[in-house]
């Protein structure tokens, strides 16, 4: 699943918080996803620290990019313990930490390019919701388990909006409330959708009543003719460059995930959105252990530094995107939305390959060769 990295500005870590050339020599070593970790954040934790430890916190540019990392680590362990009479090679180059999307996470364990950790030594484990215990808590297979472990730690969340033109809704005499108004006839080709079969088969689900994770979807009363109404609607299929069409007004209405579009209301006006009232899709940024990394006891430290309330306050703020140990704050809806639509609202879990396969067969036959792909 693609999810675009959004521009923060002079917040984002600077190269003077990396240490150019001695990686390996860091006591602490972070591959984050760029933009999502303000510089400021680095030296207050930094600050907080007795001893001065040698830090490392390098950006990459995707979670693809970052799967590939573990990946590429895990391999060249396995490889190094075959040629190794002794089996304990020192992994010097493996990160202590990694951000992982949500929607990569089953693949990580099935793989075993992760380890546990041990919500013990995380004292602000327990503060986090629900949801949140929920989504990391897996079995070996990667699938959600509350008798499973713990195989991620989140420090960012956040939603599928809807985002629209003020200038032709005024026009219209209405607004979108809620994922429905995606089928009113006066939108017909002027929406733009993601290009993606959970999350566009999910939102249809949800204006039926249905969950996101619904697993017998070929069950699903109308779930089909429903598709196939709202694929007419629709100019085109983008998960990258859906809101390029919404800000020149070649579209009125997109579908897109928070991380684009909150940034984009501070500078654009005529654009507005909406969390739709029936609930929405979640996703997450987790903090992962690589499976062959060495132990430190600042990758613990780390991770309570991003659930500290003010921290994770600032860092919100900074980055347009939620932290999970947050309580609902009212002047800001869409980065901390209420409470009522979050019980409504749910991570996209991992499903059976059965049910995934149903899934790319309702995808493929509702799609028409009329309607263009970005």
């Amino acid at each position: 699943m693609k999810r675009r990295d959004f521009l923060i500005g002079t917040t984002a870590i600077a190269l003077t918080e990396f240490l150019a050339g001695c990686e390996t020599q860091a006591d602490l070593k972070i591959k984050l996803l760029k933009n999502t970790i303000p510089a400021q954040m680095v030296s207050k934790f930094r600050g907080e620290l007795t001893s001065r430890p040698k830090l490392s916190f390098q950006p990459q540019e995707s979670l693809t990019e970052l799967f590939s990392l573990l990946q590429g680590w895990h391999k060249k362990s396995l490889l190094e313990k075959e040629q190794s009479s002794t089996n304990k090679t020192e992994n010097i180059y493996i990160a202590n930490l990694v951000t992982l999307g949500d929607y990569w996470l089953a693949n990580a364990i099935q793989q075993e390019l992760i380890r546990p950790l041990n919500s013990k030594s995380l004292p602000r484990w327990n503060k986090l919701p629900k949801k949140c215990h929920d989504l990391v808590t897996r079995n070996n297979q990667g699938y959600i388990d509350t008798q499973g472990k713990i195989w991620a730690a989140p420090y960012q969340w956040g939603t599928t909006l809807i985002a629209y033109r003020v200038d032709k809704f005024k026009a219209l005499g209405w607004q979108p409330k809620d994922w429905k108004d995606l089928w009113r006839k006066e939108l017909k080709g002027n929406i733009s959708l993601l290009n993606q079969a959970r999350e566009v088969i999910g939102l249809t689900l949800k204006k039926l009543g249905q969950s996101y994770n619904t697993k017998n979807i070929d069950q699903v009363e109308n779930l089909k003719s429903e598709l196939v109404k709202l694929n007419q609607q629709v100019k085109f299929y983008s998960s990258d460059n859906y809101l390029q069409s919404l800000i020149i007004g070649d579209t009125w209405l997109a579908v897109g995930w928070s991380n684009d579009i909150l940034p984009l209301l501070k500078k654009r006006k005529e654009i507005a959105a909406i969390l739709p009232q029936s609930g929405t899709a979640l996703w997450a940024n987790l903090w992962v252990k690589p499976t062959d990394s060495a132990e430190t006891y600042l990758t613990e430290k780390w991770i309570d530094f991003c659930w500290q309330p003010q921290i994770a306050k600032q860092m919100s703020l900074l980055t347009q995107a939620s932290s999970p140990v947050l309580p609902e704050i009212n002047n800001n809806p869409l980065l901390f939305p209420p409470k009522e639509i979050i019980q409504k609202s749910e991570f996209l879990a991992p499903l059976e390959k059965s049910t995934i396969e149903q899934y790319q067969q309702l995808w493929q036959e509702i799609r028409q060769p009329n309607i263009k792909i970005q």
